[in-house]
């Protein structure tokens, strides 16, 4: 369970903290300049924070109007199985519920750890009706 030191707050992390979050929790990595734009580039943020530090987070993309796609869930291994995640996903379908004509199109892609937090939360898998893809890219990442 969260604890008193923990806050949850709307604005974005830091970018330390957003790169921080991203590689501590297992996501991949990214750079700054890819930090930057998600950071800046977000439609809603819910944020964890213990003390003056992020330990959990989670973002939304998309046009505010129908479309909605959750991103960046993340929490420090050493804060998870605290029910962080759960709160930080409750409050950004709440941000969506908030805003959000009748029967938004809210997606994710969910990677094995998170599963069973989505599905309890509603998910379904979107197969065989349609099946996340992804571009390929072809040249290498810029340092």
């Amino acid at each position: 369970m969260s604890d008193p030191d923990d806050d949850l707050v709307r604005n974005p992390p830091s970018l330390v903290d957003y790169l921080h979050l991203r590689a501590a929790s297992g996501l991949t990595p990214r750079t700054p300049a890819q930090g930057e734009g998600a950071v800046a580039g977000s439609w809603c943020w819910s944020v964890v924070r213990h003390g003056d530090r992020a330990v959990a987070m989670g973002r939304v993309i998309g046009d505010g109007g129908w479309y909605f796609h959750i991103a960046d869930m993340a929490t420090l291994p050493e804060h998870q199985g605290r029910g962080l995640g759960r709160w930080v996903l409750a409050d950004l379908l709440a941000q969506i519920e908030q805003v959000a004509p009748p029967e938004p199109y809210v997606t994710l892609m969910a990677d094995a750890p998170g599963r069973r937090l989505y599905e309890s939360m509603g998910f379904v898998e979107t197969a065989p009706r349609s099946l996340g893809m992804r571009l390929e890219t072809r040249r290498a990442p810029q340092a």
